[in-house]
């Protein structure tokens, strides 16, 4: 397994990590992602540590906290082994305080993670969301805190717009905090708006980037065609309305490619999917997700092997969308952004 700074820290993370959102099925949301119960979770932890894959990913709100209880429960014994990565900051509860990047949160959900996952520390924690409310300063203080405390390793975003974490980054150096050093963000070849505006900031600030749902939400398998919608019991079916926006003929299109390189190189549409992201500018690691080991198994077999440039073009121009403003004025003056 190939491993990779995570963004500007000495810390290095295998460049594919396991995501657990399918751990547990506490409730209808999750259940369209898996419902792995302890035992299954267990094996697939001991499969991915068998293949390299020692960064596990999880989130307080996964499953209502099942999830890390799961996850504490598999890791339990291999600890020195494995690298954990959580969130926090969503609603976890009816409290006024229950959610939110506040100092009163943020120190509580901290614990409460620490306790369901049976560990001393988080090796990366990530504030799940950006929160507009709470000031960017109390923010990271609590952070820094939780760091010098010794419970957190690392601290990284997900989800924020560019702005806010710059800003987080500015604050972080006036005061001497601890900087964000992951952000986990959604990027696939279905979705590339992670490289108008976060993939520059990454590189400029040396945050690297923890990519989530790089199937897009479970729609670049080759399972779902012109002729074939999404079955029941899958995200693309069950729970429809929710994740990324796509228009389907721009899907089938990125798949018609997908399905030729396959052709090409004997390896599968989704090895190759995430093989593409692998290829790209800022990426520290790539979630996968399971629900059974045949999945776990393909989905690992997407790194040891490279793409060629003229597949990489030919699924570059497959997932074009047109480029925003600003992007596309700073490109008409190449002088002045070559890393554009």
């Amino acid at each position: 397994m190939e491993h990779r700074r995570l963004g500007k820290s000495g810390l290095r993370v295998p460049a594919l990590s396991f995501g657990t959102a399918t751990f547990g099925g506490g409730n209808d949301f999750f259940k369209a992602w898996g419902s792995t119960n302890s035992d299954g979770a267990s094996r697939l932890i001991d499969i991915c540590l068998d293949h390299g894959v020692s960064m596990f990913d999880t989130a307080d709100v996964y499953s209502d906290g099942l999830a890390e209880e799961i996850l504490g429960g598999a890791i339990k014994a291999k600890r020195n082994r494995v690298l954990v990565s959580t969130k926090v900051t969503f609603p976890t509860g009816d409290g006024a305080n229950d959610f939110s990047s506040s100092r009163q949160h943020l120190i509580d959900a901290v614990e409460k993670s620490l306790k369901r996952l049976g560990i001393d520390y988080i090796d990366l924690l990530q504030l799940h969301g950006q929160d507009y409310n709470t000031p960017v300063e109390e923010t990271m203080s609590a952070l820094d805190d939780l760091v010098r405390a010794g419970k957190v390793r690392y601290i990284g975003g997900s989800n924020f717009s560019g702005w806010h974490l710059m800003k987080s980054q500015a604050v972080a150096d006036r005061y001497g905090y601890a900087r964000h050093v992951a952000h986990q963000v959604y990027y696939s070849l279905l979705n590339r708006d992670y490289e108008w505006e976060l993939l520059p900031l990454g590189e400029d600030q040396g945050i690297g980037a923890v990519v989530w749902s790089p199937l897009g939400w479970g729609k670049l398998t080759g399972k779902i065609t012109r002729d074939t919608p999404a079955k029941p019991g899958t995200r693309a079916h069950d729970i429809a309305g929710t994740g990324p926006h796509y228009e389907p003929e721009r899907l089938f299109r990125i798949v018609d490619v997908l399905r030729t390189i396959a052709n090409e190189t004997g390896k599968t549409i989704p090895q190759i999917a995430l093989n593409w992201l692998l290829t790209r500018r800022t990426i520290s690691t790539v979630i996968i997700g399971a629900r059974d080991e045949a999945q776990l198994l393909e989905n690992i077999g997407a790194v040891g092997w490279t793409l060629t440039s003229e597949q990489i073009s030919q699924l570059d121009l497959a997932s074009a969308t047109p480029i925003p403003y600003p992007v596309w004025h700073q490109r008409d003056f190449p002088m002045l952004n070559e890393n554009l």
